[in-house]
């Protein structure tokens, strides 16, 4: 079993069971103590898990969403290739949507100079960056800006969705499972998330593949609702069989 493999099998049994102990990972891998050690460190390293006594616990079990600062060089290669794959899904012209995260604002970064687009967000770094495009109509989204993730959430943000109907959504999600659809630990993220999937004819959800069979506290929308995921090819591709099975296109970067 390669590294990697050995690392998503910790966090899936972490996930599930609460609680993973070195002991017992390495008793049931067939490796050292000390494997098991440096995999958790590595896992703790991208976010995923927090190390304590004799083992590790999942990040969502103990109620903590990084802020962006703390994930902007998480995944990074796998981020770049996620945000040039999902140019592939921009309308020739028109309106897109571009919600808060560290991988849409990757996006934000490579949009094309050489066709207009209409801009809709309530995340403030996207904002920043688009701002000065000349080629780019910006509408920034007011409400609470949550310090975390620096976007505009609550009941302004939604009413504001309420006016607008884009070609493509951008959908960054903390978690995605078969059962719970797309979730996020902030019920002020998931009901502006949820606005922002009502607001386009279609809705791309960019995310890697450490965000699949993660389910966090509140619930953005099913699968069902979703028309394309664009991950990493690190996705197995029995997850991705899953996942188009519940309704949206797979796309592997």
């Amino acid at each position: 079993m390669y590294a990697t493999e050995r690392q998503q099998e910790i966090l899936t049994r972490a996930r599930l069971d609460g609680r993973v102990e070195v002991k017992d990972l390495a008793d049931a891998l067939d490796v050292t103590p000390e494997t098991v050690r440096r995999d958790l460190t590595a896992l703790e390293r991208r976010g995923v898990l927090r190390r304590v006594h004799g083992g590790a616990i999942p990040v969502e079990r103990l109620g903590i969403e990084p802020a962006i600062a703390d994930r902007e060089g998480r995944m990074a290669g796998q981020k770049e290739r996620i945000a040039k794959a999902a140019l592939d899904e921009l309308p020739d012209g028109g309106a897109i949507i571009l919600d808060a995260g560290t991988t849409t604002i990757r996006l934000a970064e490579l949009l094309p100079t050489d066709r207009e687009l209409t801009v809709v967000t309530h995340a403030l770094p996207i904002a920043m960056l688009l701002a000065s495009r000349p080629t780019i109509t910006l509408h920034l989204l007011g409400g609470t800006v949550r310090g975390r993730t620096l976007a505009a959430v609550g009941p302004w943000a939604e009413r504001s969705m309420a006016d607008v109907y884009a070609d493509v959504t951008f959908l960054g999600t903390n978690g995605l499972t078969v059962q719970r659809g797309l979730t996020t630990p902030d019920l002020a993220e998931a009901g502006v998330k949820r606005a922002l999937v009502a607001a386009a004819r279609r809705t791309v959800v960019l995310a890697d593949h450490t965000k699949v069979g993660r389910s966090d506290f509140a619930q953005v929308a099913p699968l069902s609702a979703i028309d394309t995921l664009v991950t990493d090819s690190e996705l197995e591709p029995d997850l991705a069989d899953e996942i188009e099975a519940a309704g949206p296109r797979v796309v592997r970067a």
